[in-house]
Order: structure tokens, then C-alpha cells, then sequence
């Protein structure tokens, strides 16, 4: 199945093709009142941790060991990011951020996250999920093998 994942900044005009808008940051927007948003909902469980988001903006940490270390923290809490498949499973999810430049944030690395989740289990729901069913040698008045 195909899913759409969109990345917006928060600040960006809200879209009639933006469906379920989900802020994934851990700080409110400055400058933003929440009516005026339309969100769907403030999700900050998906987002970097605080520690990891201080040592990135602090220049403690390189770009590409700020994206291995959220990574790990998805892979360490996979049921943060169950509501967020949830809306992606529904329709179009849109993933904002207060962030300057999307491409260069974690909302990629969200976004990669969110679709590897869906795929798994989507291939999960295509194996059986107990043996071959034995009613057709119940029928048979035969009862089954043990």
C-alpha cells in the first residue's frame, strides 16, 4: 500500500489537501495560537528527545550523529510512533515543524521511520496468522490428528 507523508512548516498556510496536520515538535511554535493552526493534534513523543535536541543546536554533535542517534531513538520506543501510522493509515498526513529547512531536520528521518513501521506491518498482516485450518476433516466426521 501506498502512503502519503507530507512535511510542512507550521507556518505555512494551512491546505484543504493537508489532511489529519500534526505538529511533531517538543516546543510550540513562537508566535502561534493554537486555534488559528488547525491541527489535528501536538504529538511531541515522536520528536528528538530534549537531551539530543540540546547537544544538536548546541553544535555538540554532527549532523549525521544527531540522525543515527534519533533513529536509534525510534528504533528504542517503536510505540511513539503508532499514532502518527494511525493518521498515515487514514489518508494524507502532514508533518509540521517550526524548522527553517525541512529537509535538513528530523522530519525526514520521521517521515522514513513512520513508512517503515507501515510497511512492516503490512508485510506482518500477509503471513498467516495460525496453522492450516483442520475443519475439512471434521467434516468428514474424522477427528483430527494430534
Amino acid at each position: 500500500m501506498s502512503y502519503d507523508i507530507a512535511l510542512k512548516r507550521i507556518y505555512q498556510a494551512i491546505d484543504d489537501e493537508d489532511g489529519a496536520r500534526v505538529l511533531v515538535d517538543r516546543l510550540w511554535p513562537r508566535g502561534k495560537r493554537r486555534e488559528g493552526l488547525a491541527l489535528t493534534d501536538w504529538y511531541r513523543d515522536a520528536s528528538p528527545s530534549p537531551a539530543l535536541r540540546r547537544q544538536y543546536h548546541q553544535q555538540a554533535i554532527s549532523a549525521e550523529v544527531f540522525a543515527a542517534r534519533y533513529r536509534g531513538e525510534l528504533r528504542d520506543a517503536p510505540e511513539s510512533l503508532a499514532p502518527l501510522m494511525r493518521h498515515a493509515r487514514q489518508g494524507r498526513l502532514t508533518l509540521l515543524s517550526a524548522a527553517r529547512n525541512l529537509e535538513d531536520s528530523y522530519l525526514p528521518i520521521l517521515r522514513e521511520a513512520i513508512l517503515q513501521g507501515l510497511h512492516s506491518e503490512d508485510a506482518e498482516d500477509l503471513e498467516p496468522a495460525s496453522p492450516p485450518c483442520l475443519a475439512h476433516r471434521l467434516t468428514d466426521g474424522q477427528a483430527p490428528e494430534a
